[in-house]
């Protein structure tokens, strides 16, 4: 029998071993607010395809697909999951990159209970065999044809993790079980959901902030409140047609409002895998483009490139921009340059979402990362102590509500730090609150680097250089950048105190089957590192070396 096969079937989050439920009172309370509907996820796609069958949902490249389609090709596939053995509760890896099969994929597991893992396409053998044992999972779904051989690296984790029993492949002529040929195995009936609303619908992933990235169980219940308020403070409507140009298994595009998001309100997602401006503005002006969201590196290169070569933008109303703090200095220049509001969104797959609004005046816009969007969520700012500091002091932001998780997948020990005793997630964000609500995002309470949306754990890289025969100690952290918001650097202690480049550094963790977003960009070779005065490793005294590097390296005089 697969692991954990012998698990409670269809009867919700706190009996899927190893989740973490919302208390009885503060589920009653979200469900009496309306919070949660009491809809899965397979129902809403039902819904939405009774109230507009013949629009367009998705467009990709030259391919389109209705509410209709998406509805008929989830049934398709949910059947098609079943003959395959999946079923309510078991776990199945979904390492898409933006294909019009990623939609009809997720509503069919969200109707049979299949549990999808929202995993990236920059993840490598190292995080998907961690991710494929840690879940448990059954099945692996993959791109087929590109740059990149993921079937092999299917292949791969296969053959280090057991559980995964098939593997789906996104291309029509693969040998391998095809995905499109699955959702479109013949006219089928409508069937019937077997998931509960409070039922975990999917697993995100966190920021890694120690180690491998945790699992976020989202429940349909939560996971719908997350897009269909957001969707509303983010003005959509049918009319609304969004360019989704970041990985759609990330949070924000997905579901903050995301994809998700349209789809409620009844418009058009546009599909694209290039989101350099070359092409995605092209697309904008072509698509008619009404809002998208990118991260702060992207829109940086957008507003550079229609500075110098100019782009028609007149239909683009909202520009979203999150997973990093976006600089003020950017932040002005998005509706001069590129003519559109800007939207900022702080949140984090964990659950809190904030966005500065629609109608806020434009220094409240550029200057922070807007309000909570709501009521009931709760937030607290702590010192390192986990005391509350005073109103409108910098602290630690701790928050919970009726769509912030309780807990990690499978993570008790994590979850101990992670988690306040009453339930508070700490989200070693470093936050304050101005008089009217909205919140400034001063920095980061815990050992991560945050590039361009991206986020890494300086623990888990600096074990992958503990590795290297020539590295004696490794300590990583951020170095500023304009364009990315931060990149990683690694200051290292060699055995012999030779130098050691980076390019070798390059060359060895290509051997580790990690992300390439990992790699460190910067190497510094030191004798010894400061240290605090407990004798820890001074990581402030590290960035703050690396930070005044960087600064004397703009100064000095360019060579021709």
């Amino acid at each position: 029998m697969p692991p954990f096969s012998t698990e409670k079937r269809g009867t919700g989050c706190s009996l899927l071993e190893g989740c973490v439920q919302w208390p009885a009172d503060a589920a009653a309370r979200y469900r009496a607010k309306g919070y949660w509907k009491g809809e899965t996820l397979g129902a809403h796609l039902r819904r939405w395809t009774a109230e507009r069958p013949d629009s367009v949902a998705v467009i990709a490249g030259e391919e389109q697909l209705t509410y209709r389609d998406l509805d008929r090709h989830a049934d398709s596939l949910a059947m098609s999951l079943g003959r395959l053995g999946l079923h309510d509760r078991d776990r199945i890896l979904v390492q898409l990159t933006n294909s019009p099969q990623f939609f009809p994929l997720i509503f069919a597991c969200f109707r049979t209970g299949v549990i999808p893992i929202m995993t990236l396409p920059a993840h490598r053998e190292s995080e998907m065999a961690h991710f494929a044992s840690l879940s448990g999972a059954l099945a692996y779904v993959v791109p087929g044809s590109g740059r990149f051989d993921y079937v092999a690296l299917a292949r791969t984790v296969c053959q280090r993790v057991s559980s995964i029993q098939r593997v789906i492949v996104d291309d029509e002529y693969t040998s391998e079980l095809s995905l499109p040929r699955l959702a479109n195995a013949g006219t089928v009936e409508p069937i019937k959901d077997l998931g509960k609303p409070d039922d975990v619908a999917l697993f995100l992933l966190s920021g890694g902030t120690t180690g491998f990235p945790k699992l976020i169980p989202r429940t349909h219940d939560d996971y719908s409140y997350n897009f269909r308020r957001s969707s509303e403070i983010a003005g959509f409507d049918e009319n609304t047609r969004y360019l989704a140009v970041l990985p759609i298994s990330h949070n924000f595009p997905l579901g903050s409002p995301g994809a998700l998001g349209v789809f409620e309100r009844g418009g058009t997602v546009v599909l694209a895998n290039d989101p350099s401006p070359e092409s995605a503005l092209k697309l904008i002006e072509r698509h008619r483009i009404t809002h998208t969201s990118v991260v702060p590196t992207i829109a940086l290169r957008w507003i550079e490139f229609a500075e110098r070569r100019g782009a028609s933008l007149s239909t683009l109303h909202v520009l979203q921009v999150g997973g990093a703090r976006l600089a003020e200095e950017v932040a002005r220049k998005v509706r001069p340059v590129l003519g559109c509001r800007l939207q900022q969104v702080f949140g984090m797959a964990e659950g809190l979402l904030n966005f500065t609004r629609i109608e806020d005046d434009e220094e409240t816009i550029v200057s922070t990362q807007g309000l909570p969007m709501c009521p009931d969520d709760e937030l607290r700012f702590a010192d390192e102590n986990g005391v509350d500091v005073a109103a409108g002091s910098p602290g630690e932001l701790l928050v919970r509500g009726p769509y912030t998780i309780r807990g990690y997948y499978r993570a008790a020990e994590h979850n101990a730090r992670a988690f306040t005793p009453d339930g508070f997630y700490r989200s070693g964000d470093v936050v304050r609150r101005l008089p009217p609500g909205h919140l400034v995002v001063e920095g980061r309470a815990k050992d991560m680097i945050n590039r361009a949306g991206e986020k890494i754990s300086a623990e888990d890289v600096e074990n992958h250089l503990l590795a290297h025969p020539r590295i004696r100690d490794a300590a990583v952290v951020a170095m500023p950048d304009r364009e990315f918001g931060e990149r990683p650097c690694a200051f290292i202690i060699t055995n012999d105190g030779a130098p050691l480049d980076l390019p070798e550094i390059v060359a060895f963790l290509s051997t580790r089957q990690i992300a390439k977003f990992m790699y460190p960009e910067r190497i510094e070779i030191v004798d010894a590192f400061p240290l605090t005065s407990v004798g820890k490793v001074d990581k402030k005294s590290l960035r703050q070396i690396i930070s005044a590097k960087l600064s004397l390296d703009r100064q000095q005089p360019k060579v021709n």
